[in-house]
């Protein structure tokens, strides 16, 4: 199985999505939104900008 976005609402009212590997591990989240369409959309920016993101060190 592949990873999986969930996307939720938080006890705030406010909408969040996590990003969860096969394994059930979450491995990135989003930050709070105040609608389900703009939460979508982070989740679709994430899905188009992340597929070959260089890693980059930064300090601190």
């Amino acid at each position: 199985m592949a990873g999986k976005f969930e996307l939720y609402q938080d006890k705030a009212g406010k909408y969040r999505f996590r990003l969860k590997a096969s394994n059930g591990q979450v491995i990135a989240v989003g930050e709070a939104y105040e609608s389900k369409s703009a939460a979508e959309n982070g989740i679709a920016s994430v899905q188009k900008n992340a597929p070959g993101a260089p890693t980059v060190e930064v300090d601190g």
